[in-house]
């Protein structure tokens, strides 16, 4: 069988992106799983390989736009901002061409793509727009713990504007993302937005007139899934292995319990895409950039799924 082609986007090229895939694609056993193509600054990998004492095996290595960095001042360099985007879109159009079966990305800067003039909120919205998605979601992965989310880059206030129809679309996305990762009766729990779930009615409503009608549908399409469920314990029992997926409401309900568990082997999965598109579960960490000090854990992961996922029927 001929090897996938899975694309790599370098991130900011003043954290530590580029010495996690270079770290990554160094091992021989992840190296040897697809054909890589890295897209970022070719001075700024050879400086992470100078860095780490390590080499690209073979990766192919694109341009799409020449940042001219400059270290930690990367926020103030406006071509840096638009290298991010530029190695981000042109990923995506090799998925979509079919030039590459998955695209994985290291952190970006969101200030410093915003200075650079684009539009920028995260990764999963400007590739969920280039791919003419709307309803996109984000999944955190780890070998204890998966997390779904209906809302994530938002303010708190809006994400607690809950409806019945994007609740049950995230069960279901969460539902058949689990399928395709092996899981062949995947158990979903679903969170209740106040404490305690609402405790029958006692410290809000939205459980009764929004999420009870959600799990019911998706029962009634034949998902299992339960909830609503108090959030200060559903992680608990997920850990404990009495369910495989936990749904929740936005984002820090979900990325809390996830990166206690999992900081550096999480990875992150977009959802409801017409393409594969996974990532590192961390930011660009400048404290430790530079120094040969990243754990290449979470990028490792992303590969892994990546190529599992471009695999799968």
């Amino acid at each position: 069988m001929s090897l996938p082609t899975i694309a790599v986007t370098m991130g900011d090229p003043a954290g530590v992106g580029p010495e996690v895939i270079v770290k990554a694609l160094a091992d021989a056993e992840i190296g040897a799983l697809a054909s890589w193509i890295v897209l970022g600054d070719r001075g700024v990998l050879a400086a992470a390989e100078q860095l780490t004492g390590l080499k690209l095996p073979g990766a192919r290595i694109l341009e799409p736009h020449r940042p001219l960095p400059d270290g930690r001042g990367s926020v103030r360099n406006r071509p840096v901002g638009r290298a991010e985007v530029a190695a981000i879109r042109e990923a995506v159009r090799l998925c979509l061409a079919g030039e590459a079966a998955a695209m994985v990305t290291a952190p970006v800067n969101k200030e410093a793509i915003t200075r650079s003039g684009e539009h920028f909120t995260g990764h999963t919205e400007l590739i969920a727009e280039l791919c003419g998605v709307t309803e996109p979601r984000m999944m955190l992965a780890s070998d204890r713990l998966r997390v779904i989310h209906v809302t994530t880059h938002v303010p708190l206030r809006q994400a607690c504007n809950l409806d019945t129809a994007s609740i049950l679309r995230t069960i279901e996305l969460g539902h058949e993302a689990m399928l395709r990762l092996g899981f062949p009766q995947p158990r979903i729990a679903v969170c209740g937005l106040n404490p305690h779930a609402g405790e029958h009615g006692l410290f809000g409503d939205e459980e009764g007139r929004l999420i009870v009608p959600a799990v019911e549908q998706a029962r009634s399409l034949g998902i299992p899934c339960e909830g609503p469920l108090p959030p200060d314990t559903v992680f608990w029992k997920a850990l404990r292995g009495d369910y495989d997926l936990v749904v929740a409401l936005y984002h820090d309900q979900g990325h809390i319990p996830m990166k206690l568990v999992a900081f550096e082997h999480g990875v992150n999965l977009t959802l409801g895409l017409p393409i594969i598109r996974t990532s590192v579960d961390h930011g660009t960490a400048y404290d430790i950039a530079g120094k040969n000090l990243a754990d290449p854990g979470s990028m490792k992961a992303a590969l892994l799924l990546a190529v599992r996922m471009a695999a799968a029927p």
